[in-house]
C-alpha cells in the first residue's frame, strides 16, 4: 500500500490553490507548510487514515 496521498490545497492568504503530498502514515498531524505561490508560511490540520486523506485544514 502507497502511503503517500496527494491533494490541493488552497493558500488562505493568496487564494490560489497546489498539489501537496502527505505522509498518510499517521493519523492526525499539523505542519506548517509555505505556499508554494506566495511563500507564505500556513497551518495545515491533517487527518487521515493510511492511503487516504480525510480531510485537511488551513489556517493562517
Amino acid at each position: 500500500m502507497d502511503l503517500i496521498a496527494q491533494t490541493e490545497i488552497n493558500c488562505p492568504y493568496c487564494g490560489q490553490s497546489f498539489a501537496l503530498e502527505i505522509d498518510t502514515s499517521q493519523s492526525e498531524q499539523t505542519l506548517i507548510e509555505d505556499c508554494s505561490v506566495c511563500c507564505r508560511p500556513m497551518s495545515l490540520t491533517i487527518r487521515c487514515e493510511p492511503g487516504a486523506i480525510i480531510d485537511v485544514v488551513t489556517s493562517r
